[in-house]
């Protein structure tokens, strides 16, 4: 008893192999009859093969009146039984079974994206009221109450600050790696993390109205509203049936031998069909696997053949995410840049800022050496450091930093709007209470993206961007790419709805992304495609396709792969259905009986099998010739 238990407990799909194992190897026994059994072994494979799929489409029938090719199966399986055609009845059992775990295994779905979602949730908040400051739980904040918010803590709710400057991650909602300096009168969203300093907010939108929870109810959504592809076999499940029991019992009454019939039936078994196309999913993927990409939905390329535009995320996705120094300019006569830049970093050596870091970084990789040390370090939320290095005071910050220490940088205005057209984010430094300069950073692209995009034009499909990013920093990172079409300033809603209105008119899109605000775009898309090495787990979750090492160069292969495996399913389909068709004919005649007709079709199955296989090795030279395929 405790074996059988142990047994039960196993995933279905390692049932599935067990029973499936013990078949073919009955069948064998059955057709070479190596053993001297009191019943054909070939029963083994009937019960164990044969019972799931009778109960299965007996349960289809009667509940929802469900016509799949099981019934047909169910049917030729009955009628090989009652005429005695016991080793017919196992290997269509075991062939259709077979057929059934390689379709299992490549629709295997992963939902663990949405739970980690929720579990961003913040739990609590610190409301202020007039005894003081207490700690509640999330949800039972009002819209009105008054909030506080320490460095490090995830908002509870959507509010305005009332008092305090401070940087806020906004990565969950915008995608941005930056964050977003913040004074009083700005908004701010749930879910998102206070970096440095602490403030008040008054909340606005609470519990189920939220951003994070709106979030939640979008990737839902979004999962829910896609369509899922069904098997071709079951598609044309009723006609099959149809004709398979008109020409069965067509050949009964003119012939008057029931064992024609019965042919018939067997052979009309859609096992090859249903071979088709997880055969060649599974090389496809074998063959994706190789060139990185993780497939997580079974028909994923199957959707993928289909599309028309590929949508891209910016941050994470086009670019690295890595902020580096595109730029320094120093505004004294006789200053260098490279002076300027020592100031700036040795400011910003302690600051835990994006912005400090990456010109602490530049720094350092450009000498070879760290910045020295400060004399003295201040951070001030939301606007920039204070220090003192090598006895002169230097201030690093954005423009209001500067406005409220009296620093005049008009001279450097025009530089600071030229590199912010451009998209990079500007720092302007000042030296003993004079502007002495700024520092350009911008986020680094990615390589092999011209390119990357260049072969997909080739293939016939439209790149656009969707960013959460300005119009200018959307429409300089566009051109870099070779992209003509953009939307920036894209909250999850509006990519969500750029997928919906596409793919509502016809279009089928293909999202790319990484972080956690794509998640409801990656799962409504067409097909959703997550960066893999570097995007969110919830990223990776809601997407059908991960990109593990990040790879962009290898999106146009992956593409035309889809396309090719689709010509391969073609190709199996048609050799499929015209071998049934000639093996019909010829049990008509008599030519076959149960057994041959079982062996025939088996014989089928196998060369659409060995056809799928070529996909295994489908290279990129292969994809390229075949990019009109």
């Amino acid at each position: 008893m405790r074996h059988i238990e142990a047994f039960l407990s196993w995933g279905g799909t390692r049932r599935e192999i067990v029973c499936l194992v013990i078949s073919g190897l009955a069948l064998i026994v059955s057709i070479a009859d190596l053993l001297p059994l009191p019943f054909d072994a070939a029963w083994v494979a009937i019960i164990l093969c044969g019972v799931p799929i009778i109960l299965e489409a007996v349960v289809g029938l009667v509940t929802a009146f469900d016509i799949k090719a099981d019934v047909l199966v169910s049917l030729a399986l009955i009628a090989s039984v009652i005429i005695g055609e016991d080793f017919a009845a196992g290997e269509v059992a075991f062939i259709m079974q077979l057929g059934g775990l390689l379709e299992d295994l490549t629709v295997a779905r992963a939902r663990a994206g949405i739970e980690r979602l929720v579990r961003l949730t913040p739990r609590t908040a610190r409301v202020l009221t007039s005894e003081g400051e207490r700690i509640v739980p999330a949800q039972e904040v009002k819209k009105g109450d008054i909030l506080r918010v320490l460095p490090g803590e995830t908002i509870a709710v959507d509010g305005v600050i009332t008092s305090g400057q401070t940087s806020v991650d906004q990565s969950v909602m915008t995608g941005e790696s930056l964050p977003v300096d913040k004074a009083p009168g700005d908004e701010v969203s749930s879910g998102t993390v206070n970096q440095f300093g602490s403030f008040d907010m008054e909340a606005t939108r609470v519990g189920e109205d939220s951003s994070i929870q709106r979030m939640v109810r979008l990737v839902q959504s979004a999962d829910a509203g896609k369509a899922r592809i069904v098997g071709l076999a079951d598609r044309w499940a009723t006609w099959i049936v149809v004709i398979a029991l008109i020409s069965a019992a067509g050949t009964w009454l003119v012939t008057g031998e029931v064992i024609r019939a019965v042919t018939i039936l067997v052979v009309f078994c859609p096992c090859a069909l249903v071979l088709a196309t997880p055969t060649a999913i599974m090389a496809a993927i074998g063959n994706a696997t190789r060139h990185g990409f993780l497939v997580r939905e079974g028909d994923a390329l199957e959707r993928l053949a289909g599309v028309k535009l590929f949508a891209f995320d910016k941050t994470g996705t086009l670019t690295t995410g890595e902020l580096h120094i595109a730029a320094s300019e120093a505004l004294e006569p006789g200053a260098g840049g490279e002076e300027l830049l020592s100031l700036a970093a040795s400011a910003e050596k302690l600051s835990e800022h994006p912005l400090g870091r990456a010109i602490a970084r530049g720094y350092r990789e450009l000498n070879g050496a760290e910045a020295p040390e400060p004399q003295s370090f201040a951070m001030l939320p939301g606007m920039g450091v204070e220090a003192v290095v090598s006895g002169r005071g230097v201030l690093a910050g954005n423009a209001a930093l500067m406005r409220e220490r009296g620093v005049d940088i008009s001279a450097a205005a025009a530089a600071g709007e030229k590199y912010a057209s451009s998209g990079c984010t500007v720092v302007y430094i000042a030296v003993d209470g004079r502007a002495a300069g700024l520092i350009a950073l911008s986020d680094t692209m990615r390589p092999e993206a011209a390119a990357m995009v260049v072969e997909l034009r080739e293939g016939g499909v439209e790149p656009v961007l969707l960013t959460g990013d300005n119009e200018s920093a959307a429409q300089s990172i566009a051109a870099r790419a070779g992209i003509s079409r953009f939307k920036a300033a894209c909250l999850p809603e509006d990519k969500l709805n750029f997928i919906d209105s596409s793919q509502g008119a016809g279009v089928q899109v293909c999202m790319i992304g990484d972080g956690i605000n794509d998640a409801p775009a990656l799962k409504r898309a067409c097909v959703g495609i997550a960066m893999g090495g570097i995007g969110s787990d919830i990223a990776v979750d809601a997407a059908d396709i991960a990109l593990v090492g990040d790879e962009l160069r290898e999106l146009p292969h992956l593409q035309r792969l889809s396309r090719r495996m689709m010509v391969t399913i073609k190709c199996n389909l048609a050799f499929s259905m015209a071998l049934n068709f000639a093996a019909i004919i010829l049990a008509m005649t008599g030519a076959l009986n149960p057994v041959v007709g079982a062996l025939v079709h088996n014989a089928g199955s196998v060369l659409v099998i060995i056809n799928s296989a070529f996909l295994l090795k489908w290279g990129k030279n292969a994809s390229r010739r075949a990019a009109g395929t």
